[in-house]
């Protein structure tokens, strides 16, 4: 286990975070608007991070904790998540959607690290920018983040297949040619797919990325090969954050916790699986609508505590400032039927929001069973969503009436698609329909969820129970780790699945892709990462890429509605519920409001004195 040495000075930093009177009776500065300085701001995530590395994070938790540290052009709005400026103070967009120009504020300097000259962080530039996205097309095992600009920004594919193929040749070079070394046999493989597959692509190797072009030290101009409606929302991902090539060069893959930005907070302390430090940047550009220098707080003090038990206790004894989701089987004694705080709770406030995540149980669509429509749709009426709403997750959803995508996107109208409400009678009809009239001749069937919780569990043994009691239908649970969950169902050995999509970012784009027959391989093993259920329309194809190429957003808008109707009324899957979240705040925790992906900014949030309640 790697561990960074926290010194003396940081240990006070600690303890005083740690003291469950730290934000209460601490002394705060007041500033402009109501609003105060001061205070360690004391949360916690239920697992620990794989990397701060901006190109490397793929888990929420490092998410979370990267957005108070990097920035990049733009950024999301902490209440509606509405794309605002950020590095770049404006930009324009041509009429065709394609060409983007950014004009970067002045002045925003790198945090202060060792890596540069006298430890003094130096001014951004477009050249930074320019680097930073040269490294997103960049072949490397740190770089997950290459789906931002592949397929959109010209010449990105050309510049990422090409170097891929470099490398993957220097490998084969390494042995000789009789070699059966599995390096050497998987090199020459993928080389032989990338001859057969883009031979234009690996024909040349460009010595930049033609669609990103720095126009003067503070102008950026992205160029796309075609329009994709949700491209702002993607630069405002970690994976598009500006970092120093100093750095980079300095730490290499230490930038797993080396992290130097631009952002409001910066690493003061680490200790792998136990905590992480953060300090105010004292440099930072930012200032509020009352021109109050950010951020308020003094610092941030992250802990990863497992249960969610033990994450309440200790907001409960005012070792935290909030906690984020409910424990399922304590909701009874937090929140009655009316959503209103119980007992002991009440001293909290309550922040309750719906989130761009749905939960749905898959159909392989090309299995003999699931290819009859009548089968699906049987199974779609079958269910009571809103019982499994109420008695097993307690409330802490909506039931899923409509389409994939979930009623939590601005200007979205969800409610338009029309899904499956609970019809036993119907369910029957569809089910004779198919072929299997009360259930006879339909196979034992099994389904597969993965490992990870009692809810997962509940909610599949309460569907399990309403298909055999109104369809007569036979399913067994297989419940297995989760990376050899998505491994079944990817490479279709998975008939009946569950799995939960959450949105990379708030657009309906996002969740009406898994359904899009392009993401289909060709053979019946190969692994399908999006469309796992192998859903084929022509009609939902033609709706889908007509509303990905349409710049006006009211259109797109109606258009992806009309492309979820289509989905839903084949009934590839079996929508169940979208999540609603819960937070519990400190009372004296203000300015951090909640939206529907849990996107978090630490950089306007204040403490109030707690006489001020």
């Amino acid at each position: 286990m790697r561990c960074t040495i926290i010194l003396p000075a940081v240990f006070c930093f600690l303890c005083i975070a740690c003291s469950p009177s730290a934000n209460k009776n601490a002394a705060l500065t007041p500033a402009e608007g109501g609003r105060y300085y001061g205070g360690v701001l004391r949360c916690n995530e239920v697992e620990y991070f794989r990397s701060l590395y901006p190109l490397n994070v793929t888990e929420v938790g490092g998410h979370r904790i990267t957005n108070q540290i990097y920035e990049g052009l733009v950024r999301f709005d902490q209440a509606d998540l509405s794309v605002k400026p950020c590095l770049a103070e404006r930009w324009e967009m041509d009429s065709t959607g394609l060409l983007f120009t950014f004009h970067l504020m002045r002045g925003v300097k790198f945090q202060d690290d060792p890596c540069f000259p006298g430890g003094k962080g130096r001014e951004v530039t477009a050249r930074d920018f320019e680097y930073c996205f040269t490294m997103l097309c960049t072949p490397d095992v740190n770089n997950q983040g290459f789906w931002v600009f592949k397929d959109k920004v010209k010449g990105a594919d050309h510049y990422y297949l090409s170097r891929e193929y470099q490398s993957l040749k220097a490998t084969a070079e390494r042995f000789p040619s009789n070699a059966r070394d599995e390096s050497y046999l998987s090199a020459v493989a993928r080389m032989k797919e990338l001859e057969a597959k883009h031979p234009e692509d690996i024909a040349t190797v460009p010595d930049r990325v033609a669609g990103i072009k720095v126009i003067d030290d503070y102008t950026l101009s992205i160029e796309l090969e075609q329009f994709f409606p949700g491209f702002l929302q993607l630069l405002a991902l970690p994976f598009t954050a500006v970092f120093p090539r100093e750095a980079l060069e300095t730490y290499g893959s230490e930038m797993r916790v080396k992290a130097v930005g631009t952002g409001p907070f910066r690493i003061k302390a680490l200790r792998d699986d136990e905590v992480v430090v953060l300090e105010k940047n004292p440099d930072y550009w930012g200032k509020d609508e009352y021109g109050n220098r950010l951020p308020f707080l003094d610092g941030v003090k992250i802990t990863f505590i497992k249960e969610q038990k033990s994450e309440l206790l200790a907001l409960k004894k005012g070792d935290l400032d909030f906690v984020y989701r409910l424990p399922l089987e304590m909701v009874d004694e937090i929140i009655d039927q009316n959503g209103n705080l119980l007992g002991e709770y009440r001293k909290f406030q309550l922040q309750v929001n719906p989130t761009l995540a749905t939960l749905y149980y898959g159909f392989l669509n090309t299995d003999s069973v699931f290819a009859r429509r009548d089968v699906r749709i049987a199974f779609n009426y079958a269910i009571d969503r809103q019982k499994i709403v109420d008695y097993t997750v307690k409330g802490c959803a909506i039931p899923a009436y409509h389409g994939i995508v979930p009623p939590a996107i601005k200007g979205f109208q969800a409610g338009a698609v029309k899904g499956y409400t609970y019809d036993p009678v119907k369910a029957r009809e569809h089910l004779a329909r198919a072929g299997y009239p009360n259930g006879k001749g339909f196979p034992e069937l099994t389904l597969q969820i993965n490992s990870g919780g009692g809810t997962n569990e509940q909610v599949a043994e309460a569907i399990q129970k309403m298909l055999m009691e109104n369809l007569n239908i036979r399913v067994n649970i297989l419940k297995l780790p989760f990376a050899q969950h998505l491994e079944n169902l990817e490479t279709g050995k998975a008939r009946f699945w569950r799995l939960g999509w959450i949105a990379d970012y708030p657009d309906p784009e996002n969740f009406l892709n898994l359904f899009y027959s392009a993401h289909i391989p060709p053979k019946p093993n190969d692994k399908a990462y999006l469309n796992s259920v192998r859903y084929r329309s022509a009609v939902y194809d033609s709706l889908f890429t007509l509303a990905i190429r349409t710049v006006d957003e009211k259109k797109r808008f109606e258009l992806y509605a009309q492309a979820d109707q289509v989905m839903i009324q084949d009934a590839p899957i079996m929508p169940v519920y979208y999540y609603k979240d819960h937070r519990l705040l400190q009372p004296n925790l203000k300015n951090f409001p909640q939206n529907a992906m849990e996107y978090r900014s630490y950089r306007e949030v204040y403490f109030v004195p707690q006489d001020a309640n």
